[in-house]
């Protein structure tokens, strides 16, 4: 019975051990997450402060975007007629020309193994 008590004192123990472990693990992680947080902090103060003079000429490079995309389906509709009446197109034949194969005229084989030739 006294090993019984004994070995729940030692579980007790380990188990107490690996909580705090634990806790100092994420105690540390948490601190360093802490200083990488300042140091974004900073970094945001610092970029919003450089910003602030470059605010009014965003909003008139913003102005100046809007009209050119307003502008921009117009330009293109031009742009495909320029190309359009400029193309070179072929002229359709007056009668159809019937199709040949790309390789010309077949011969077969056969006929020059044994010395054929037709007419």
């Amino acid at each position: 019975m006294t090993t019984m008590v004994v070995l729940s004192v030692i579980d007790i123990a380990l188990l107490i051990a690996g909580l705090a472990f634990y806790l100092f693990v994420v105690g540390s992680q948490l601190g360093r997450i802490a200083t990488n947080l300042e140091e974004c902090r900073d970094l945001v103060r610092e970029i919003g402060d450089n910003a602030k003079p470059i605010i009014p000429g965003v909003d008139h490079i913003n102005r100046t975007g809007g009209v050119v995309a307003g502008a921009l389906p117009l330009l293109y509709g031009m742009a495909e007629g320029i190309v359009t009446g400029v193309t070179p197109r072929p002229e359709e034949p007056a009668e159809p020309v019937p199709a040949r194969p790309a390789s010309g005229r077949r011969r077969s084989r056969l006929h020059d193994g044994v010395g054929y030739s037709p007419r």
